[in-house]
């Protein structure tokens, strides 16, 4: 968390100087659960969903929005011990209705959007990236 709040602080400063800017931060599925065996990481990530409505709440006004993306279950290298787990990786596929790991181009589309003049009303929001995780 600490890295999130001083890369804001840094960048913030110069998007409110020029007026404009766009942040988005990268959360966690578990900002909205507390996970099996992280409750640290998945506190962690629940701060920085927080952090980004508080800065978002402060900076809007100034033309700087904070948007936060929290990816779900994504098939990379921090995950292969979970993949290799048959059973917590059985669990976690029977909950994905889209039956499969999420990849990390899947973050894509929500970077451009959050990114884009298309998200210039968009302040505080956290956009899910989970392959349906959350709406079992």
């Amino acid at each position: 968390m600490s890295a999130v709040f001083f890369m804001c602080q840094e960048v913030g400063r110069l998007m409110l100087a020029q007026g404009k800017g766009k942040i988005i931060n990268i959360a966690s599925l578990l900002s909205f659960q507390g996970g099996i065996t992280v409750p640290a990481y998945a506190a962690s990530k629940g701060a920085v969903t927080q952090f980004t409505k508080a800065l978002a709440n402060e900076w809007a006004n100034q033309g700087v929005n904070v948007n936060c993306i929290a990816p779900g279950y994504m098939d990379t290298d921090m995950n292969e011990a979970l993949k290799a787990d048959p059973t917590r990786s059985q669990q976690i596929m029977s909950r994905i209705p889209a039956g499969r790991w999420g990849k990390p181009a899947d973050m894509v589309g929500a970077a451009i959007y959050l990114a884009s003049e298309a998200s210039d009303y968009v302040n505080g929001s956290t956009i899910v990236i989970d392959g349906g995780w959350l709406g079992r």
